[in-house]
């Protein structure tokens, strides 16, 4: 089985004209929980549209799980890596087991049905994820926190060794928040070799939960590193304008937002 590492190294690349990403130089690990954060418009769903094949670096190399992503069609990349939107199309009337089953479609080996195995798979990740209950469930009737469960869900069954995951608690509450991400920090746990990258604003739950964090600002890596390196005063500033506090409280690191830099400071 194919490990979940990414390397990117010197990646360069254009976006309808827009030179989008700065010479990127970032690696993930198997077993790796990593946010990319930064302000909106920074490279952030770039990146993760380049590790997957969608975007194409115009220098530089990138390699997905040790295969050479110019080499990879995308029929073979979404075995790899599955992709988590921050919302599910709001059209789309499909129960949380019919959408479950999408996850299904890279291994589907009749175009018509489900097999027996696809099932039992899908089956199983409603139970881990507690959704079992919402089968017969309209996506369109759930609550944020439940349908980030079932995108998750949809994810996992897709059997990938690359989540891609954007914005995964932007409309949830606290407590959502906090189990999503426990979620994604127990799947690591369990399936050895995967990785997890997010895309992210909320810098807390990031440091609390995630092994090492790349913040970007247009288009390039200001920083790599541990939550504590990365999530500072002077990074925060320099990123995003903010004067803030970065205190530590037990093992987390806690950013306390101040006021915005004013012009001229």
């Amino acid at each position: 089985m194919p490990d979940g590492s990414v390397e990117m190294e010197g990646v360069n690349v254009h976006y309808e004209g827009f030179h989008a990403l700065h010479d990127i130089m970032l690696s993930v690990k198997p077993g790796e929980l990593m946010a990319i954060i930064g302000p909106n418009g920074c490279g952030k769903s770039t990146t993760m549209r380049t590790i997957n094949g969608l975007l194409k670096a115009v220098s530089g190399s990138l390699t997905v799980c040790g295969l050479d992503v110019r080499s990879v069609s995308l029929e073979e990349m979404a075995k790899l890596c599955s992709n988590i939107p921050t919302e599910f199309p709001p059209d789309f009337n499909l129960s949380v087991y019919e959408v479950v089953m999408l996850g299904r479609y890279p291994h589907r080996k009749n175009v018509w049905w489900e097999t027996d195995e696809d099932e039992e798979v899908v089956k199983g990740a409603l139970r881990m994820f507690g959704i079992d209950h919402l089968f017969d469930r309209d996506i369109t009737q759930l609550s944020s926190g439940e349908r980030q469960r079932t995108l998750i869900a949809k994810a996992y069954v897709q059997q990938p060794r690359i989540m891609l995951v954007d914005e995964p608690t932007a409309h949830l509450d606290i407590r959502y928040t906090l189990e999503v991400m426990q979620y994604f920090k127990d799947l690591i746990s369990r399936e050895k070799g995967m990785s997890i990258i997010i895309a992210a604003h909320d810098l807390n739950s990031v440091a609390k939960f995630c092994d090492r964090i790349t913040m970007m600002k247009q288009g390039r890596i200001v920083a790599c590193g541990t939550p504590e390196e990365v999530i500072t005063s002077e990074n925060i500033e320099k990123v995003y304008g903010v004067k803030a506090d970065v205190i530590k409280h037990g093992d987390n690191i806690v950013m306390i937002p101040l006021n915005p830099v004013k012009d001229g400071e």
